[in-house]
């Protein structure tokens, strides 16, 4: 890492794709990001301007064209093992979905433990900080409801405690108020200030400015770059 101020910096990040006729598509053009640790920074744009694909990016879940990439002390740019990518990203990463993407089959308990599987929790200690992390949504009488017993909010506040089953230090949530009331909206701004204020770093991909105002900063996407 250059600074140790900083979580991640990211230089020269470029990233495109090819179509059939080899027409080249680009995605994010020549970013330079850098994140400081427990700093909140929302990522704001156009749809299409490549907000939800540099989160991506910064989850791993991209290859890219041309990068330098260092997530605290670890150059990411220069690991190829998809092994040790998946266990740091797991270790030090969190991430809160649009779409939730619980299980259906699973209840609460079991969906937010999930990713512990890959973590270094017994079975026993999964599931206690599984019932930890949902008593901290208040979600403490919903321990072994399934998805499809739960409502919109009550389902994101479970995606939340999966995020952080594996104590990540860094928080990524695209779009974690899509969808919600206003009230809902609030509670769920809460509990990521609450996150915060637990030395996380967190990076909100948003289109709301109600959630934009509590970010320390704001990223404007245009055009694939960004702007401001």
């Amino acid at each position: 890492m250059k600074s140790q101020e900083n979580i991640i910096e990211m230089k020269n990040l470029y990233k495109s794709y090819y179509l059939e006729n080899n027409e080249e598509v680009q995605v994010l053009k020549w970013i330079d990001l850098e994140i400081k640790k427990n700093e909140m920074v929302v990522i704001m744009g156009e749809s299409g301007s490549g907000k939800s694909t540099l989160l991506n990016i910064i989850w791993f879940l991209h290859p890219l064209t041309s990068w330098e990439y260092y997530l605290e002390w670890d150059d990411i740019s220069e690991i190829k093992d998809d092994d040790t990518l998946s266990f740091i990203r797991n270790k030090k990463i969190g991430f809160i979905f649009q779409q939730f993407y619980l299980l259906p089959r699973l209840n609460s308990l079991e969906n937010v433990g999930l990713p512990g599987i890959y973590g270094w929790y017994t079975g026993l200690n999964r599931l206690e900080k599984s019932k930890d992390l949902l008593i901290k949504v208040w979600l403490k009488d919903k321990f072994y409801n399934r998805p499809g017993e739960l409502s919109g909010w009550q389902q994101q506040r479970i995606a939340i405690a999966r995020a952080l089953i594996n104590d990540p230090e860094i928080i990524l949530a695209d779009e974690p108020t899509w969808n919600l009331d206003s009230k809902t909206t609030l509670e769920i701004i809460n509990l990521i200030l609450d996150l915060k204020k637990q030395w996380k770093t967190i990076i909100i991909v948003t289109h709301t400015q109600e959630v934009a105002k509590y970010a320390d900063r704001i990223i404007y996407l245009k055009d694939w770059k960004i702007v401001k």
